[in-house]
């Protein structure tokens, strides 16, 4: 069995929110690899093959909407979006570009954790048996 710590990918450009997930997370055993451009969380997304992805819209140079555009080309890799932008347009746009999930700034670590295990749970379901031992080990930390 792999020991190797899940790893997200989280695509975000204010500093203050990154050290919140990074730390938050980390406490939880996931690896974070942090990118603070859209150009960035593709090529970290490419490179590091990640469990899952948290992606802000609002982002310097590519924005989220066509990062997942982008990422949705060639992967599958889980995708919640967290974002200030909270009007029910931009939901559906980033919903059908290809985020699995939605969740708006401010929110609650506790709200994260648990979609992000709702995210791991239906990609193992998704890739058969290979995940499933993934998300037993992250789900109950």
């Amino acid at each position: 069995m792999n020991s190797a710590k899940p790893v997200i990918v989280v695509i975000e450009d204010d500093p203050q929110i990154c050290r919140f997930l990074r730390t938050s997370l980390s406490v939880q055993g996931f690896q974070v690899v942090e990118a603070g451009t859209g150009e960035r969380g593709v090529v970290e997304i490419g490179t590091r093959k990640p469990e899952l992805v948290i992606l802000d819209l609002g982002l310097p140079g590519m924005d989220g909407i066509a990062v997942i555009r982008k990422v949705r080309e060639w992967s599958a890799v889980p995708i919640i979006v967290l974002s200030a932008r909270s009007q029910e347009s931009n939901k559906i746009a980033a919903l059908d570009a290809g985020a699995d999930d939605y969740l708006t700034k401010p929110f609650s670590i506790g709200e994260l954790l648990a979609r992000i295990r709702v995210s791991l749970r239906h990609a193992a379901r998704l890739a058969g048996d290979g995940l499933e031992t993934l998300f037993s080990a992250v789900s109950y930390r």
